[in-house]
């Protein structure tokens, strides 16, 4: 059983998009300042509980922040814009 594990170790690696993040780069400043932690309750009776999740209201208003002030205008091509 032991050496089971030490070969599944191989397989997966450690990775925080943290520590790739640049300390001045602007994500980290929107972060800092943004709170949407009452959100997701707020707009709670909004969402079926039947079906399919939809997406999460405080990561969709994340994106549409941060791709207003990268100059993205249009919130679908979001997720195409690197």
């Amino acid at each position: 059983m032991m050496d089971q594990t030490a070969s599944q170790d191989q397989l997966f690696y450690a990775f925080n998009l943290t520590d790739h993040i640049p300390r001045d780069h602007l994500l980290r400043g929107i972060d800092r300042f943004l709170d949407l932690g009452e959100l997701r309750q707020h707009l709670a009776p909004f969402y079926s509980h039947t079906g399919r999740p939809s997406i999460d209201p405080e990561l969709m208003v994340r994106m549409l922040g941060v791709g207003y002030c990268m100059g993205t205008a249009v919130g679908c091509s979001l997720a195409y814009s690197h």
